[in-house]
């Protein structure tokens, strides 16, 4: 796979020259148990030396899991979701947790969720809640600080440092995966684009720098491709001007 990596190339080096730095972050959504794939992934993490922030399903998460976490220090769980369940009517977009169901029904798998995660996961838990889908409604951000967590992850550049009070909002940038299509990596100059538009947007003040930059990844199906690109991409940005962020260590 030849990649043109220039215009992001460019950008770094602007970055470099004006003296900026780029907080940067992983997350990997949906993960259950272990997987040849998830082996491949804290590999990848520990030859990076970046942690990875799993996204696990409380409702499916499997003992092993909670093995192999402890093993592994580089692996941070988070909680995604309760069951990963669409609620959403047919024509809508898929979501777990927009308003599409009581909200005592809601709430009660926020609560469950991260229940279950921190009795398996103990203090190792992070309190990052990640709706499945990046989909949430506002009125159930409002009751997520109360349940527990302190900070929420979706999508897109924040247009706010918190989400709801108590609540930071950090979200992901960039995802390598052509959902809408060929579920393979999606093209990959409009990838290298997009990554150098969101930097210059940062550099230029058109976004906040203070967010740490989110890649996020879903282990389970990748290909050859995606698994090379995000590799090589998180290579650059760490030579760069990026450092490790990571919510086990965010106050």
């Amino acid at each position: 796979m030849n990649v043109d990596w220039r215009s992001l190339t460019d950008e770094l080096d602007i970055w470099q020259q004006q003296g900026l730095t780029l907080p940067l972050w992983w997350r990997d959504d949906d993960a259950v148990s272990t997987t040849p794939q998830l082996g491949r992934l804290t590999a990848m993490s520990d030859q990076l030396g970046m942690p990875v922030h799993l996204a696990i399903i409380p409702l499916d998460a499997e003992d092993v899991l909670v093995e192999y976490v402890a093993a592994h220090p580089n692996l941070i769980p988070v909680v995604h979701g309760w069951a990963h369940q669409n609620h959403a009517p047919s024509g809508e977009k898929k979501s777990e947790f927009r308003l599409h169901r009581p909200m005592a029904e809601i709430t009660q798998d926020i609560r469950s969720g991260i229940s279950r995660m921190g009795a398996l996961f103990g203090d190792q838990l992070c309190p990052m809640f990640v709706p499945p889908w990046n989909r949430i409604a506002p009125e159930v951000v409002q009751e997520l600080h109360s349940a527990g967590f302190r900070i929420l992850s979706t999508a897109t550049p924040r247009s706010s440092a918190q989400a709801a009070p108590g609540l930071d909002q950090i979200n992901t940038h960039l995802d390598p995966i052509d959902w809408h299509g060929s579920r393979g990596l999606a093209d990959p100059e409009m990838l290298v684009a997009k990554t150098a538009q969101l930097l210059q947007d940062r550099r230029e003040t058109q976004a906040d720098n203070a967010e740490p930059f989110g890649i996020l990844t879903h282990h389970l199906v990748h290909d050859e491709d995606i698994w090379a690109f995000t590799s090589d991409l998180l290579n650059r940005l760490l030579d760069g001007p990026g450092f490790v962020w990571s919510a086990r260590h965010a106050d």
